[in-house]
């Protein structure tokens, strides 16, 4: 039997996934935002377990106590690329008075480990860490060197995370051309009994906008025509209001033709009268995996101005939440130009790329092959991520990065709504199911 058929992801592997999985989570490493968060208690937990497998994972800092660790696993063929897998170890905050369970118990009960991060995403730091433990049990060693990453502030800004190891330690990353981190591989229920397995190979583009509206302070009770208040307020309507129009990027396209077959529609984006929204409608449910990637998007999300009823502040901000799908971003700050008119300025509070991996790729292949083998029932599916990951700061090294965590959940589990919902959890099952999958991906990368 070949190395790459050998089955490592044994039952010790089985075990560890739920218990690393319920130790990170009761390491709190709430990111609550301007650097307000602690991994290192969850950076030394995974380094613990990276040294007893035989690696030598190292700790960075750019900040006292946002740590990161990246360890190399030496693969077989010298001559083949490196693969990066990455996930974070900062979670979304959760206030436990709305919860079932504590969100930082990581309680094991009828066969579901609850808690803060349980799908987002130290499930992923879990496997992966069960993966190449398994291999150091059975001597398994990978054709091409793996670099794994676990990072620190994803949740924020990533300038203590990934973003510090693309800038300041892009060395431990040499070789690296391709990467696999979170949001794909999970099962999305479209009805009828179908299941797919979106693999993400795309992102949109983050444009996190600060709007800021000058005007005259005064008295309340006068008439002021130059009211920042009032002037921000119009920008922000129309902000809210407006209608981006479609744009369809190669991943999307490939989304839109695979998921119509699935419902035994033929698609052809290309063509002139191609209605987007008409056969998002024919999708059903699997309509939500595209729906928010066919045109960029600008959510106003913060209001701040005054200090008092009866005074007019002379200044007015807020801010925006803005998404990009790859090649429309000049059109998106143009726009913003428009809309944002002649009285308020914007800048950016932070920007991400948009980012693009190709479909027809080996990597792809092989990612979808790994699905099939542990779900021969689902269809594999490539999609554009609506939101963004740490694949883009690793994007500045030339890494090509896919949304690969993979995950099998039951129906009636909604994964998305988990994502920095209540009471986040994950079946015991669906991360035996990640473990097989990536140690067979791995082995055969």
């Amino acid at each position: 039997m070949a190395e790459a058929e050998v089955e490592t992801a044994d039952q010790v592997a089985l075990d560890e996934v739920v218990a690393f999985t319920s130790g990170l989570i009761r390491i709190d490493t709430s990111n609550r935002g301007g650097g307000d968060c602690r991994e290192r208690p969850a950076a030394e937990y995974v380094a613990e377990r990276l040294a007893a497998a035989g690696l030598e994972p190292r700790l960075l800092e750019r900040t006292e106590g946002r740590t990161n660790v990246v360890a190399r696993i030496e693969g077989s063929d010298p001559s083949a690329d490196a693969l990066l897998v990455h996930g974070h170890l900062d979670v979304v905050p959760a206030e436990p008075a709305d919860w079932s369970v504590h969100p930082f118990s990581g309680e094991v009960r009828d066969g579901v480990v609850w808690g803060r991060g349980a799908v987002d995403m130290k499930n992923m730091d879990a496997m992966v860490l069960a993966v190449v433990r398994a291999w150091a049990r059975h001597g398994v060693r990978p054709r091409r060197d793996i670099v794994l990453a676990f990072t620190a502030d994803e949740e924020d800004s990533a300038i203590d995370g990934a973003a510090f190891l693309a800038d300041q330690h892009p060395e431990l990353f040499e070789g690296c051309t391709e990467g696999i981190g979170e949001s794909g591989a999970v099962t999305f229920h479209a009805g009828d009994g179908m299941e797919i397995y979106p693999v993400g190979a795309g992102e949109r583009g983050t444009d996190w906008l600060r709007l800021t509206a000058q005007g005259r302070a005064g008295h309340g009770s006068k008439v002021n025509h130059a009211n920042a208040v009032s002037r921000l307020a119009a920008a922000v309507t129309r902000i809210s209001a407006y209608e981006w129009p479609v744009r369809i990027t190669p991943t999307v396209r490939a989304s839109l033709v695979a998921l119509a077959a699935l419902h035994g529609i033929e698609a052809d984006p290309d063509a002139e009268d191609f209605d987007a929204d008409e056969l998002l409608g024919k999708l059903g449910p699997a309509a939500a995996l595209v729906a928010p990637v066919i045109r960029n998007s600008a959510n106003p999300t913060m209001l701040d101005a005054g200090y008092k009823v009866n005074v007019i502040p002379g200044r007015a901000t807020a801010y925006v939440d803005g998404r990009t799908v790859p090649g429309a971003e000049a059109e998106f700050r143009a726009t913003m130009d428009e809309l944002t008119g002649p009285d308020v300025d914007w800048d950016h509070y932070h920007a991400g790329v948009a980012l693009q991996a190709p479909v027809d790729s080996p990597t792809y292949r092989k990612l979808k092959a790994a699905l099939e083998r542990f779900a021969p029932e689902g269809h594999v599916v490539p999609y554009c991520m609506s939101g963004g990951t740490d694949a883009k700061q690793f994007a500045r090294l030339g890494i090509t990065g896919y949304g690969f965590a993979p995950l099998r959940m039951p129906p009636g589990l909604d994964y998305q709504a988990l994502f920095h919902g209540v009471d986040e959890r994950v079946p015991v099952d669906a991360l035996h199911f990640g473990v097989r999958v990536l140690d067979h991906y791995l082995r055969s990368a």
